[in-house]
């Protein structure tokens, strides 16, 4: 039995891996799996994070982290292995910019890097995190990268300048385990390992927040396409499920609220 550690989905292909380097891959609309396989027999193999992204030439792509410091790329036609990258510590995190050109690479070190996923070359280093990073997302404009870290934080970068960092916005008890914006560059979401979701408004520099708090692990969290309402997945036998939330909206367009 395949113990789950991550997740994506794009149209028809959701895409899970596993605890021992396990890569699943399925189309919604068929019966069965479309391809199966474990992408490496090292044994700290955990299958950390998952991105389906389009590269610059429209085709579709994966990509995958693990804990062999690994970072690879597939395509989702025949699920060809087509770029293995490596780096010097466990990779935790990969998320892809919104045009398919750069990734941001981050795992047990303070430090993360912008790399460019032709090559697997870094061109470019976030310095500024304490500890060890879990999470990060693109804002759609692409110019923001958000970074999140064992030492509680999210840090926000400008692609164009990654001397510093825009803003730190701090968690409560524990690391910045997921990062999501919604389609609509209005809101930033982060999440806790337990217990505590912030979300942010991009449009008034973050400094305006809202934190949802209730019990248990947080499995993940998800905007709807149309940034209509906000998921939180957790995970946990007494109070596990599936939380729903809608946007409220006041003086129609020029503010909003969760």
């Amino acid at each position: 039995m395949v113990q789950f550690t991550t997740m994506a989905v794009d149209n028809d292909l959701l895409v899970v891996g596993g605890f021992h380097g396990e890569l699943i891959c399925k189309r919604l609309e068929d019966d069965g799996i479309v391809f199966s396989t474990r992408v490496t027999d090292d044994e700290n193999a955990i299958t950390n994070s998952l991105e389906i992204y389009q590269d610059p030439n429209g085709s579709r792509r994966l990509v995958v982290a693990n804990n062999d410091c690994s970072v690879r790329i597939f395509d989702t036609k025949y699920f060809d292995l087509l770029n293995h990258y490596v780096f010097p510590w466990s990779v935790n995190s990969v998320s892809v910019n919104p045009d398919g050109t750069l990734f941001a690479v981050l795992g047990d070190h303070e430090d993360g890097l912008v790399v460019d996923p032709k090559c697997g070359k870094p061109i470019g280093k976030v310095r500024g995190h304490l500890d060890y990073s879990f999470s990060s997302a693109w804002h759609p404009d692409g110019n923001i990268l958000a970074t999140g870290s064992q030492d509680t934080t999210c840090r926000l970068w400008d692609i164009r300048n990654l001397s510093q960092s825009l803003a730190v916005l701090g968690g409560r008890l524990g690391s910045i385990r997921c990062i999501k914006f919604s389609s609509d560059g209005r809101f930033l979401a982060t999440a806790e390992p337990i217990d505590f979701v912030h979300i942010y408004d991009c449009f008034a520099d973050y400094g305006k927040s809202h934190e949802i708090d209730f019990f248990g692990e947080i499995a993940g969290l998800s905007f709807s396409p149309d940034t209509e309402a906000f998921y939180i997945g957790v995970a946990d036998q007494t109070y596990g499920g599936l939380m729903e939330f809608k946007r409220r909206h006041q003086h129609h367009y020029l503010n909003c609220l969760w």
